[in-house]
């Protein structure tokens, strides 16, 4: 008998659930399709300017290591040079 109550109890609140469910509308929920198609346009703006600014910060660290690279190997270079041809006069 407690079975069969706790059954019913049960199907009761799932059909109490799935009518308040099917019963709200979409304007009840505070936004529209068309809301929700700018939210989802101002949201990848977003992204793509982040995205953007990652970029620059990236290709300027790179370009600047790399200069300082080359600057080095330059100078590497001339202590060879100078190391060659001291030993060679």
């Amino acid at each position: 008998m407690r079975r069969l109550s706790l059954i019913v109890t049960l199907a009761a609140l799932f059909g109490l659930g799935a009518y308040q469910a099917r019963a709200t509308t979409p304007q009840d929920a505070g936004t529209t399709a068309k809301q929700d198609v700018k939210d989802a346009g101002h949201d990848t703006k977003n992204a793509a300017k982040k995205t953007g600014s990652a970029v620059k910060k990236g290709s300027k660290k790179v370009a600047n290591t790399g200069a300082k690279g080359v600057k080095k190997g330059a100078q590497k270079t001339e202590q060879g040079a100078g190391k060659v041809e001291g030993k060679t006069q």
